[in-house]
């Protein structure tokens, strides 16, 4: 019997059915995410939530009531549901968290080249899913979802308005770094590690976590892009054995988006960040075949100091 950390989960003390490990995770993501939100009606009331979500512009203090809500009502569930159930629902955080670092240092490097020259790609998904249209009969669907988003931009502007070097700082490390650590714990690795367990293949474990993390954002027009970084996300955990690269990967996603912004704002810099139109059909197609050059690289690298025969997608008994 081969003897990797994904066959070592049928050897411990926990043998819940996967699905059952699901349905309890996300009981305890449901129930830390009321408590969070319940406190914060109890410091703002219901009318002050109300006011804050809306955006009211006599609200005291919007910005930092916008931090408050997403930092407590969103960011704080995110972490505590995968901490708590890995330490103690299965009492197994190196498998379902993955911290460790026993991996080779140049997957780092590799990740901060993917993620730079994912950009056109990514930019190609956007323009693809900014065309998408719903029927006719889904019209009511669609325009809530153009709602939605529209009033999700306007939140993430105010939150990503930097009058000084600090409050980039600042960003960077809640935006960038903070965002990174608690959703990759929460998808790569709780959830793909229950998907793994259950169909019992890494490549379907990747892709279905890659859906639902682009699903849980609630962003219908940055779907595909998204979907495309949560493929990339899973396979640099489940190449590598480590929630790290994966982190890393998500950090200078985000990051990078703080500090552009931040530089546009100042006018440092003249290309808006938000332009979806940078690349052409030649970059689009380069950027594809780089990023499936350099994910081929990676696999093979990750895999000499890990060869798990799982990660290459062969079914567990």
């Amino acid at each position: 019997m081969i003897n990797t950390p994904y066959k070592q989960l049928k050897n411990g003390a926990n043998q819940l059915h996967p699905g059952m490990q699901l349905l309890i995770f996300v009981a305890i993501f449901i129930g830390t995410l009321l408590i969070c939100n319940v406190a914060l009606i109890g410091i703002y009331g219901i009318n002050g939530i109300m006011d804050i979500a809306s955006l009211n512009p006599s609200t005291p203090h919007l910005n930092n009531s916008l931090w408050v809500l997403q930092l407590v009502g969103t960011t704080l569930p995110i972490f505590v549901a995968p901490v708590f159930f890995a330490k103690v629902i299965v009492n197994d955080e190196h498998d379902y968290i993955k911290p460790g670092i026993n991996f080779h240092w140049a997957l780092l490097i590799l990740v901060f080249l993917l993620m730079f020259l994912s950009n056109p790609t990514i930019e190609l998904l956007s323009n693809i899913n900014l065309k998408m249209k719903l029927p006719h009969y889904l019209k009511g669907l669609e325009d809530w979802m153009k709602d939605s988003e529209n009033s999700a931009q306007k939140i993430t502007g105010i939150m990503l308005r930097m009058n000084t070097i600090w409050d980039m700082l600042l960003d960077l490390l809640l935006i960038g770094l903070l965002t990174a650590i608690v959703e990759e714990f929460m998808f790569r690795g709780v959830i793909q590690t229950i998907f793994v367990r259950w169909t019992k293949n890494v490549h379907a474990a990747v892709w279905i976590t890659a859906i639902l993390f682009s699903a849980f954002h609630m962003e219908f027009y940055g779907f595909l892009p998204r979907l495309l970084l949560g493929v990339l996300f899973g396979y640099f955990v489940a190449w590598s054995g480590s929630i790290w690269p994966a982190v890393w990967a998500h950090f200078l996603n985000n990051g990078t988006d703080v500090v552009v912004t931040y530089l546009y704002q100042h006018k440092l810099i003249s290309q808006n960040p938000d332009d979806q139109h940078l690349f052409n059909y030649m970059g689009y197609a380069f950027s594809a075949a780089l990023l499936v050059l350099l994910m081929l690289i990676y696999r093979k690298l990750a895999l000499e100091k890990m060869p798990f025969p799982e990660a290459d997608g062969e079914e567990l008994d």
